[in-house]
């Protein structure tokens, strides 16, 4: 297929009404009888916004509440009334990671094939439930059993919300709605020190210590949440009941404009995970959430107890841990926003790795805890930004694929999370150099994976560029084209077929 006949075919994708009035054949555009030229763009979009982010937000806000509570509460001595000793407690915490890992990729599955609304609030309750337990467990057995259970439940919303979100908007929009989307977390971990340091005041109240009443009323109020988002979550965009007819069809025009082909709607084949599995962005992907996740949990998980060994007491640690997070929240949602104005993502998420590198060294060589403060603010400015999952999930067609590629590699993220809450022993405090030290290697990683992806991004869109990619088109002028790059009876069948490798699709950078 020629360089000419991609551009022509890409050029007239981009615009699905002159497509509908072509004379060419209308199987290119999905619903060719429906009319949307009424349709208001920005009207629209703000109201899929209001309906899509701000609940999503909410309940990734509950779930980073949910996750980060034990580090609150331990502060509040539920070790010692359990007892369990240090080794123990940081076993609690890396038996969460493996179920939390491993069953991402079959939860992005279950998303697809059941509707969003109804699995995620199953598993929502589930976490919920599992929540609450922990504020009634008297033993180490108790406490190990339910962390499974809430890893395993929680796996799902994360990759989930990601790969629905990526079903909604344009690949120029999507940062900004996840940057939005994930400050929550930081707002969770702001809000986790001011609530925890709330309910601890409870202590004794029902017998309970200030501790279990952390678990005790942020589980309770998550199952609320839970049955509530079963009726306000919509599902994809071509079901949404909150859309008319047309409003569907336009939004899915929309998407296969900006080559989601598989927006309108695509059949589970096993094929596009093995995909995934033989593609080289998936594990390069997997290297950059490596970077990205490891340190996340660390510092989500640990935090208040490093400012705490930093010489303050336990409440004014969950203290002056919230404008770190505050701190956090800002700069996820202007890099959010910022990548997806200026398009350079790559260089933003090497800029956002970089600051970690720094913060992490202070953090190593500093013995001055104003210092070693200061530093924790840089650490967050690198973990929380989310750039990483818009440039990943941009990269990436098929609805199946891509849900494959974001779980795998979120996953393998997650999985490290199982590392890096073991690395900040009791016997390394005050300065836990150790744990900083391994976390400093892991957004190193994360670093040199971004550099190969964009690298690897690069040479792709150049050789497609040169015509190397170019499929065999029945009816086309195929010159320069070549028979391993498949043959296929029409452009809309090639790219259908092969998603992200098709010859016309370009990759952002």
């Amino acid at each position: 297929m020629s360089a000419e006949s991609v551009s022509r075919h890409s050029k007239e994708l981009k615009d699905p009404e002159a497509v509908a009035v072509r004379d060419a054949p209308v199987e290119n555009i999905y619903q060719p009888e429906v009319d949307t030229s009424g349709i208001d763009e920005r009207k629209l979009m703000r109201r899929i916004d209001w309906h899509v982010v701000p609940w999503l937000a909410v309940l990734y806000l509950l779930n980073f509440l949910d996750r980060g509570s034990i580090g609150n509460a331990k502060l509040y001595g539920m070790t010692d009334d359990i007892g369990v000793t240090d080794k123990q407690y940081l076993i609690a915490l890396t038996v969460f990671f493996f179920p939390y890992s491993l069953f991402e990729p079959p939860s992005n599955v279950a998303l697809k094939t059941l509707r969003p609304s109804m699995w995620l609030s199953f598993i929502m309750l589930v976490w919920g439930l599992a929540m609450t337990f922990h504020g009634f467990i008297t033993n180490y057995a108790g406490l190990l059993g339910l962390r499974f259970l809430l890893g395993l439940a929680e796996a799902g919303l994360y990759p989930g919300v990601v790969f629905y979100m990526s079903c909604w908007y344009r690949r120029n929009e999507l940062g900004s709605r996840v940057g939005v989307f994930f400050s929550s977390a930081t707002i969770a971990g702001a809000f986790s020190g001011l609530l925890a340091a709330a309910i601890a005041k409870m202590d004794g109240v029902g017998g309970k210590p200030g501790w279990a009443w952390i678990f005790i009323l942020e589980g309770l109020f998550t199952v609320l949440c839970a049955v509530a988002s079963f009726f306000i979550l919509s599902d994809f965009p071509d079901t949404a009941k909150f859309l008319t007819e047309t409003e569907r069809v336009w939004v899915v025009r929309r998407l296969q404009a900006d080559s989601k082909y598989s927006a309108g709607g695509e059949s589970f084949k096993a094929k596009y995970v093995w995909q995934s599995l033989a593609d080289w962005k998936t594990w390069l992907a997997m290297g950059m959430y490596m970077g990205f996740d490891g340190p996340l949990f660390a510092f989500s998980l640990f935090t208040p107890s490093i400012i705490n060994q930093l010489g303050y007491e336990a409440t004014v640690a969950n203290l002056l841990s919230v404008p770190v997070y505050a701190w956090a929240c800002i700069m996820t949602v202007v890099i959010g926003f910022w990548g997806d104005r200026v398009k350079c993502r790559a260089w933003l998420n090497l800029g956002l790795f970089g600051s970690g590198l720094v913060g992490y060294i202070i953090l190593i060589c500093s013995k001055n805890p104003s210092l070693s403060y200061f530093a924790v603010y840089l650490a967050a400015s690198s973990i929380y930004p989310t750039i990483r999952v818009a440039w990943v999930s941009s990269n990436v067609e098929g609805s199946y694929k891509r849900s494959a590629t974001l779980a795998m590699a979120i996953g393998w993220g997650n999985l490290n999370g199982a590392v890096t809450s073991n690395v900040y022993r009791a016997v390394d405090k005050p300065w836990y150099r150790l744990g900083h030290g391994i976390v400093l290697a892991y957004i190193a990683i994360g670093w040199l994976s971004s550099l190969a992806f964009y690298v690897y991004l690069r040479r792709q869109n150049a050789a497609r560029e040169r015509g190397d990619h170019d499929e065999i088109i029945e009816g086309v002028d195929n010159k320069g084209a070549h028979e391993k790059n498949g043959r296929f009876e029409s452009v809309e069948a090639a790219r259908m077929e092969k998603g992200d490798k098709w010859s016309g699709f370009r990759y952002t950078l």
